[in-house]
């Protein structure tokens, strides 16, 4: 455990600088539920079955997306079709490709700055504000009767072909992780979503950055997989967690997909881990500074804000300092007034009104 208590400091900087603030949280999920009905209207105009279920995943579904100066969010909202619903007009299925058309068409709307695009595992609509809504489209396969109880499947529109896929399993895996938190007893139980969150953040901290780093999945998986929480030290915890991961890449930097077994997030020569991996190595080397006898307060807040390119951790010292010599500030006696030299009785015949 580190001499230095950080923690107030870094519970200040994920609450200010890396959760998303509620107006944006509601001004997405706004774009979301906009998103929905533009879909519905545009199916409904070409006499196109609705989907049956939508459903957010990813990030905004498991509650760690962080915040972004350049506004650079993405939503996945998927869509799930019945399979026979997935149709052309002469009654063949969809391809995969065709799928994702459809819904691009149907998303169509002069009134939007930008028309949706089809990419290789989604429909995705940008916005000017910064942000886009990735829709992947999904078709259900008509449930089986396996012994007692039904079995059904899913398949996503990926590239040229269907794949099986949901996830809303990945989003139920972290959640389930959170709840093994909370089942040891331990106070804090959230301290798992906050570090994910945390080195979500610290990923992203510089523009360059955003481009050469591996994926958010990634992150959440390599967190939950060798997370070390300390109660009541946020600042440890993110700190233990950066070296156990580290001493995790250095063995290999192939990642397994968390639900999908035999499938992996990140194969072992991934770019993006590797570049990942280098920079928890340079933020473990700036809080060595944190190890040493002579490390004060100042300088443990300074080695976070390297870390994480800002000045938040020093300006919170700034600030206690700042509150701390206006309390010891000596009292002003106000000038014109004197002070009786023996006591003076009340003018009054009874008690104080």
């Amino acid at each position: 455990m580190s001499r230095i208590d950080c923690n107030k400091e870094m519970t200040s900087y994920h609450a200010n600088k890396v959760t998303l603030p509620k107006s944006e949280q509601d001004e997405m999920r706004d774009r979301r539920d906009n998103g929905r009905t533009r879909l519905k209207n545009g199916l409904n105009k070409e006499g196109h079955a609705l989907p049956r279920e939508s459903s957010s995943q990813g990030s905004y579904a498991m509650r760690t997306m962080v915040q972004d100066d350049d506004c650079d969010y993405d939503i996945d909202d998927g869509v799930y079709f019945e399979k026979d619903d997935l149709k052309a007009a002469d009654g063949t299925y969809l391809t995969a490709k065709d799928a994702r058309a459809r819904v691009r068409k149907a998303l169509k709307d002069n009134r939007l700055t930008y028309d949706a695009q089809i990419k290789t595992n989604c429909v995705r609509q940008k916005y000017p504000a910064g942000y886009h809504i990735d829709i992947p489209v999904y078709r259900i396969i008509s449930p089986k009767d396996i012994f007692w109880y039904v079995l059904v499947e899913y398949e996503l529109a990926s590239g040229e072909e269907w794949i099986k896929s949901d996830a809303r399993a990945v989003t139920k895996w972290y959640n389930d992780a959170i709840g093994r938190e909370l089942k040891t007893g331990e106070t804090d139980y959230s301290q798992t979503r906050r570090v994910t969150k945390l080195t979500k953040k610290f990923a992203r901290s510089r523009t360059a950055w955003k481009g050469q780093t591996t994926s958010g999945i990634c992150i959440s998986k390599l967190v939950v997989d060798h997370i070390k929480t300390v109660a009541g030290r946020d600042d440890d915890a993110l700190r233990d967690t950066w070296k156990a991961i580290k001493a995790r890449l250095d063995i290999t930097l192939q990642i397994d997909h968390p639900v999908l077994q035999g499938k992996k997030l990140a194969e072992g020569d991934d770019e993006g881990v590797r570049f990942f991996s280098d920079c928890l190595a340079g933020a473990l080397k700036k809080l060595e500074v944190l190890d040493e006898p002579g490390c004060t307060c100042e300088k443990a807040l300074k080695a976070w804000d390297s870390v994480f390119n800002t000045g938040y951790f020093s300006g919170q010292l700034n600030t206690s300092q700042a509150a701390a010599k206006s309390l010891l500030q000596p009292a002003v006696a106000a000038t014109g007034l004197t002070f009786p030299s023996k006591p003076i009785m009340p003018n009054k015949s009874s008690g104080f009104a």
